[in-house]
């Protein structure tokens, strides 16, 4: 795996010092509090860069009609399960890089042991097996087990795969739609957030599940939709970040997750989630359509019988 940054102009090189800096920084105050001798023996191997600004194409037009920021996305490799707990270990982490003044674009980052990783390598998780191909090392602790060589997966593991994640995931997206609409019509605002914000989620684990045979385990939508877009930049569109109320009304879909469950003070009107529901709606199309030709792509690439 490449370690050089020399593709990326040196603002967006220090940008990423400072988040690996940060990520350190918090892991080890994070460590102090840790509650067992086996805890505390918790490290950071690798830390690697993936996606957009791993590959090239990213896109950096906050200012622009577009409005369009991509963002940082890191993988974080542990040496044992206990440290991936995100509450405990990389809470303050995440909220570190999204309120410090010196990163200006966002940070995304996944948390897995190094068992995990070479696991999903071994079952030819086209996920993880991309982040080896293209991802870039920021940081790599010395003598530390290195990354197994990816298997591909079989024409019928992959064609299968594919399916079963499609059937699971797509009608609970269609479901979580409707009762959504449901819920509109029965003035239940607050439940109709929550589950237009599972519908969205359900549609972005099918489209990376699909495609990739992975989906990290967060609720976090703009994460998934960041994820989902560096596969099909066409699903840019369906979220506009043109002026600040299209941006206003997906971050008011994002806190549904949990504030519409248990806050007294979130408000959403019913013409807020008419639009929000419409954008959902796109969005369903869209990873219907996509989840559909890679599927036929992958039958396809099937043997054919002698």
């Amino acid at each position: 795996m490449r370690s050089d940054l020399d593709h990326l102009p040196p603002g967006k090189q220090r940008e990423l010092q400072r988040v690996t800096d940060i990520l350190f920084a918090e892991f080890a105050d994070a460590m102090k509090h840790a509650s067992s001798p086996k805890k505390k023996d918790g490290r950071i191997l690798k830390i690697v860069l993936f996606g957009s600004y791993a590959r090239g194409g990213w896109v950096d037009e906050p200012h622009t009609a577009k409005g369009y920021l991509s963002d940082y996305d890191l993988l974080i490799v542990v040496n044992q399960q206990s440290v991936v707990d995100f509450a405990t270990y990389w809470y303050h982490a995440e909220d570190k890089l999204m309120h410090d003044a010196g990163i200006k674009t966002p940070v995304n980052f996944i948390v897995h042991t190094l068992d995990e990783v070479n696991n999903a390598l071994a079952m030819g998780q086209y996920f993880f097996s991309d982040i080896i191909k293209d991802g870039v090392a920021l940081y790599d602790l010395k003598g530390s087990t290195p990354f197994i060589t990816p298997k591909p997966q079989t024409p019928e593991e992959a064609l299968a795969s594919a399916q079963k994640h499609y059937e699971f995931w797509m009608p609970l997206a269609r479901h979580s739609l409707k009762l959504s609409k449901d819920s509109v019509e029965d003035q239940v605002l607050r439940d109709a957030a929550f589950l237009l914000h599972q519908a969205v989620e359900r549609l972005c684990n099918c489209l990376l599940l699909v495609e990739t045979n992975y989906s990290p385990s967060t609720h976090n939508i703009k994460f998934l939709r960041a994820l989902a877009e560096q596969i099909d930049p066409g699903l840019i569109a369906v979220w506009p970040r043109d002026t600040k109320e299209d941006r206003r009304l997906f971050e008011l879909l994002k806190r549904a997750y949990v504030d519409a469950r248990y806050s007294e003070h979130y408000t959403i009107t019913a013409d807020e989630l008419t639009w929000l529901g419409a954008r959902a709606e796109i969005l369903r199309g869209l990873v219907d359509a996509r989840s559909h030709a890679k599927i036929d792509l992958l039958k396809a690439d099937m043997p054919t019988a002698t």
